[in-house]
């Protein structure tokens, strides 16, 4: 079995740290969501209120890298709450639009304001200079891993 060169090493420790990282916030925030929501679900009103713009199903599963099954699970499950609607394409009978509802964005802001305090808590973690340090980094590396999926 081939080992790691000390430099791949590392990369790996790094993505593996990143990766348990994701589940434990992951789940300490949907602990805290208001109105029944799950990460995935604000994961898509953030997404929608963040990048505004057209936005099909399709797509979203893309940029998620979900399977469209998935995401239109998901989107069901919004459309239900009443905090996104899909809209027909007008000049494609079989495609949807996926469009935010007031209401989602009342939601999605309930849930960032639930997350504060639970957030403001990280501070025993990290200080504000080692955050705003990390940052940079981390926005660098999403980038490129956006890039080369």
């Amino acid at each position: 079995m081939k080992t790691l060169t000390p430099k791949q090493q590392a990369l790996f420790t790094l993505l593996n740290e990143i990766g348990i990282i994701s589940q434990l916030s992951s789940a300490r925030f949907e602990r805290m969501l208001p109105h029944g929501l799950t990460v995935a679900q604000f994961s898509v009103l953030n997404h929608l209120v963040r990048l505004e713009g057209d936005w099909s199903p399709a797509r979203l599963a893309a940029a998620f890298q979900v399977t469209k099954g998935t995401m239109t699970s998901t989107l069901q499950r919004l459309v239900a709450k009443g905090l996104i609607s899909l809209e027909p394409d007008p000049s494609d009978g079989r495609a949807k639009h996926v469009k935010l509802t007031e209401a989602g964005g009342v939601a999605r802001e309930a849930a960032l304001a639930a997350a504060g305090p639970s957030l403001g808590e990280l501070n025993a973690a990290l200080s504000p200079a080692e955050i705003d340090a990390l940052i940079p980094s981390l926005q660098k590396l999403r980038i490129w891993l956006d890039k080369h999926r």
